[in-house]
């Protein structure tokens, strides 16, 4: 790299503004290599030029830039001119190549204002979003409007709700800020919405397998339930022990994510076993998927998408903030009460209801209780949720599987007690 250092500034500034200008002509010779070219307003010499001109214009002079914005009005006014006619001629009123003619005419004044990385993100974002029309196009039909009112109530609630919460605690009774319970509420919905557009936009026709794999990123209590009753009513397909135990699997990771976003050090203590645990889902699944290799229906994605709710309902969000509260005041007083042991015996209780809003409330918990008893209570909750999986999978499955997810859960649950009492002793 140090012939760099040997090259003019100046070239290498122009080289850039040469080589960008020719990659969008490039691009729009390409998406409009079909057409009469005598109707187009230009392409790949086209918008070097206007690269070109914009460039001579901007050092002309890079202080006011008095001529670069006189260039850049009256290439506008050529432009809106152009459009116009383009309308008259062929009744086509799409605006793309004109605006990125315009982007085009920006490119100097990014080379020479900005760093090399947002100069190659611009031109990288103006590539791509050209040439993904298409996929806009199916994005938009398989959206509906519920989607969009959705993705705004997200922003609204980490962009804006969440900054104007105080991070003092509500009162000395109730140990918690209305800024902590909101950005649980958020951080938890965030991955489940995540998980939620994966599996309607990106993978809507997924496998058996990687349908558990987006389902227990969701919800592993919820996937588990639905794949066995589908399974039961003939449309899981062969392979749902292996796509719940996957599901289980991802549990793990999801909590060890939530782990180190709040609490490092807790997560550094869990990476070992719940790794160790997530390995052992995966050998119980790939073992059980190699069972029986028979096909899998290829609508149980949708059933699942269309069966799950939208994780940013307000009842949705509302339950888990009752919840959040509800663990916070019975933590505080075990711990009052009971001491560290109460709080890992706590852990086995909790662990048959909803485990989020608690393990985020422990992960939250700076002061007050020990990071080894946290960690110990946050095995405990999942080695007991795992047990209301069984259960509901075991009740809510065919005959034909039953014994399987026995067998399967009960190793799983079984190498869960085994890591919570290495740390017991510990």
């Amino acid at each position: 790299m140090e012939i760099l250092n040997h090259i003019p500034e100046a070239f290498i500034k122009f080289f850039l503004v040469l080589i960008f200008s020719l990659l969008i002509g490039l691009e729009q010779r390409r998406h409009h290599i079909n057409e009469n070219e005598d109707l187009l307003f230009g392409t790949d010499r086209t918008f070097t030029f206007i690269g070109l001109l914009a460039y001579v214009l901007f050092i002309a002079d890079p202080v006011h830039y008095v001529p670069f914005l006189v260039g850049f009005s009256l290439t506008g006014i050529l432009l809106g001119i152009q459009y116009m006619q383009k309308i008259a001629q062929n009744g086509k009123f799409g605006l793309t190549t004109t605006i990125l003619a315009l982007l085009t005419y920006c490119i100097p004044i990014m080379v020479f204002t900005q760093p090399v990385w947002l100069v190659l993100s611009f031109i990288v974002a103006i590539l791509m979003i050209t040439e993904m029309k298409s996929d806009f196009i199916s994005l938009s039909k398989k959206a509906s409007e519920e989607e969009f009112i959705t993705l705004a109530k997200f922003i609204t609630f980490a962009g804006i709700i969440l900054p104007l919460l105080p991070v003092e605690n509500i009162s000395a009774q109730i140990p918690i800020s209305p800024f902590h319970l909101w950005l649980a509420i958020v951080v938890v919905s965030g991955i489940s919405y995540a998980s939620y557009l994966l599996k309607k936009f990106v993978f809507p026709h997924s496998g058996i397998f990687l349908t558990g794999i987006l389902g227990g990123l969701y919800s592993s209590t919820a996937t588990t339930v639905i794949l066995a009753r589908k399974e039961k009513q003939g449309l899981a397909g062969s392979k749902t022990v292996s796509a719940i135990m996957i599901a289980n699997g991802m549990m793990y990771l999801r909590i060890l994510f939530l782990a180190f976003l709040f609490y490092p050090q807790v997560a550094i203590q869990l990476a070992i076993p719940f790794l160790v645990m997530f390995s052992v889902t995966l050998i119980l699944s790939k073992f059980a998927s190699g069972k029986n290799q028979k096909s899998d229906p290829g609508t149980l994605s949708e059933i699942i998408v269309d069966s799950n709710k939208n994780p940013l309902e307000f009842r949705t969000a509302a339950i888990f903030g009752v919840l959040f509260v509800v663990f916070a005041l019975i933590t505080d007083f075990v711990l009052k009460s009971y001491g560290s042991a109460g709080i890992a015996g706590l852990a086995y209780v909790v662990g048959v209801t909803d485990i989020d809003p608690f393990l985020m409330n422990l992960l939250q918990q700076k002061t007050g209780i020990e990071q080894m008893t946290i960690v110990l209570a946050i095995i405990n909750a999942t080695n007991s949720n795992n047990l209301l999986k069984m259960i509901y999978a075991v009740l809510l499955g065919s005959h034909n599987i039953r014994k399987h997810l026995f067998v399967n859960f009960a190793i799983l649950i079984a190498a869960g007690l085994i890591m919570s009492m290495l740390f017991y002793l510990l």
